[in-house]
């Protein structure tokens, strides 16, 4: 129930640490173990496992000051988090600067996307099952009477925060393999607003609903191609009409731990 909008900060973090070791530690590598797509293969999982955990050492270091506040003030720090590092990227001459970063080798493709992602759902979907996921969801209900049962909500929002920066740096990993370059233009507070839609039009709290609104906002711009000057204002008007008539989302809240919510 934490309202964060600096993912695109850890995005931006997964994907320039994940370059930087395949650009700057790629040559050695190969000269060690040779080239072929098994060696390429290890490059990109040894490079996204190192941005996923810069990733999910920044969440843990934004995440211990930050999630001790709610609502608006978590917004604004978080939002503040993701321009800073964006702002920090902008003056880095090592990963181009204000120019991009270009020479990225093209290690990732859609087989690895869709790895990536049914790892993500597989975990996750584990993850909310479990005696730590049910921790989560009681907090997310009730804060006070959570508390009241002895869950150290801190520490276990603070988790919450680490795991979901991790994620955001194991794609921010594959994005930049897959475009082979990246500018921080695709690192701006938009697609942090993004990543909120996905959520808000799938449903709050269910998992299916995440990655059925993550496919429908991935496939509106190509719909739309010839107006891609308007997305902004077609996501705020679906985002509008959704908490009109569907506050809940397309799926709700059934998908994070079923029906029912039983758990194991």
């Amino acid at each position: 129930g934490q309202f964060s909008i600096g993912h695109a900060g850890f995005f931006a973090i997964g994907a320039y640490i994940a370059a930087c070791i395949s650009v700057y530690g790629g040559p050695g590598f190969h000269a060690a173990l040779g080239m072929g797509s098994a060696q390429d293969g290890a490059l990109l999982l040894i490079a996204i496992a190192c941005g996923a955990l810069a990733a999910a050492l920044a969440g843990l270091l934004v995440g211990i000051p930050s999630l001790r506040l709610r609502g608006d003030y978590l917004a604004i720090v978080t939002l503040g988090f993701g321009e800073i590092i964006r702002v920090l990227i902008l003056n880095i001459d090592a990963v181009g600067a204000a120019r991009g970063f270009t020479g990225i080798p093209k290690l990732s493709n859609f087989f690895w996307v869709f790895a990536g992602v049914a790892i993500a759902i597989l975990v996750l979907h584990n993850l909310a099952r479990s005696g730590y996921g049910r921790a989560l969801l009681s907090i997310r209900e009730d804060e006070i009477a959570a508390q009241a049962m002895g869950i150290p909500i801190t520490r276990y929002k603070v988790m919450a925060f680490v795991i979901s920066a991790a994620f955001a740096g194991l794609a921010g990993g594959l994005f930049g393999h897959f475009t082979m370059y990246l500018h921080t233009n695709s690192f701006t507070f938009v697609k942090s607003f993004e990543i909120i839609i996905m959520i808000a039009l799938g449903g709050l709290g269910s998992l299916p609903g995440a990655v059925l609104g993550a496919a429908v906002i991935t496939v509106l711009p190509e719909l739309f191609r010839e107006f891609s000057e308007y997305r902004m204002v077609i996501y705020s008007l679906a985002l509008i009409l959704i908490m009109i008539f569907r506050p809940q989302g397309l799926l709700g809240r059934a998908g994070l731990l079923g029906r029912g919510g039983r758990g194991k």
